[in-house]
């Protein structure tokens, strides 16, 4: 038997913030809020959050196409935005995203301990991000600190268009040698992320208590009583099966014993469970 059918799945795509690092992603949340602020417009926690994956020039413009930001700015501007505005604002949101994330760049609980257990089912590792490359490196480098170094990074940057399209987990698949897409696991907090997955073919798996939907840090998630955090694990994880996801995992420590699930039922069943058509 060779190594692919005993362990069909070889490839762990994960998200970064909001899903190995940064608890409720907090810190791009925070570099839109500030951009909007700069120009006038307040903008609300949930409303800055509501494009989260997607790299972070086309997040602006959907934030802008939101009925009710538009609104905003004409009142504020007496006209519509422009690309003109949009290349303004990305220019003064990099170094607000930048000193976000000294701030907000902490790994989430359990990572190092759920990689190596990934590590030990004999899994590579990869990182994808919306992030701009000097962010994307940034983060990567606190990360390492930290004791989380994927097998190879993907940021917004180095493909043609980033989520939902599934091109940053093409190129991880090219860089580490991993093929078909039913090897592969997708691992992200936003529904950018679980469509970028189903795109790509392969296993699609929403976590829900760092995810910037649930959008609450460590501590605030921590200082909740057991009916809330419940209730919002519920609404992230219902916005992740609406989005056509595999499974939703509570947190990134439940997703080893998800793989080994997977694995299992393709031995079991390997004409039927194939990430295009299975659920879990």
């Amino acid at each position: 038997m060779n190594n692919e059918t005993a362990n069909p799945i070889r490839l762990v795509v994960f998200d970064w913030a909001g899903t190995t690092i940064d608890f409720g992603s907090q810190a791009p949340a925070a570099a839109f809020t500030s951009v909007f602020a700069a120009r006038g417009i307040e903008v609300s926690g949930d409303e800055s959050r509501a494009p989260m994956g997607l790299n972070k020039r086309e997040h602006l413009i959907a934030m802008l196409r939101q009925p009710e930001i538009a609104q905003r700015w004409r009142d504020v501007y007496q006209r519509d935005w422009t690309d003109d505005d949009i290349d303004a604002m990305y220019h003064e949101f990099v170094p607000l995203q930048l000193k976000a994330i000294e701030q907000f760049a902490q790994l989430v609980p359990q990572l190092t301990e759920t990689v190596q257990q990934l590590r030990d089912r004999n899994l590579q590792i990869a990182g994808t991000t919306g992030y701009f490359r000097a962010a994307a490196e940034a983060v990567a480098d606190r990360a390492a600190a930290a004791g989380f170094v994927p097998d190879t990074n993907i940021c917004a940057d180095d493909v043609p268009q980033g989520r939902p399209a599934p091109w940053m987990i093409y190129r991880a698949m090219e860089r580490l040698g991993v093929y078909p897409p039913s090897a592969v696991v997708k691992v992200g907090d936003t529904v950018a992320d679980i469509q970028s997955g189903l795109s790509a073919g392969c296993w699609s798996i929403g976590v829900c208590d760092s995810s910037s939907l649930t959008g609450l840090s460590v501590e605030q998630f921590a200082a909740l009583t057991e009916e809330q955090r419940q209730d919002r694990l519920a609404q992230t994880a219902a916005a992740f099966r609406a989005a056509g996801s595999h499974a939703v995992i509570d947190s990134i420590a439940d997703l080893p014993a998800l793989i080994d699930t997977i694995n299992e039922r393709s031995l079991e069943y390997p004409q039927v469970i194939d990430p295009v058509a299975a659920t879990l």
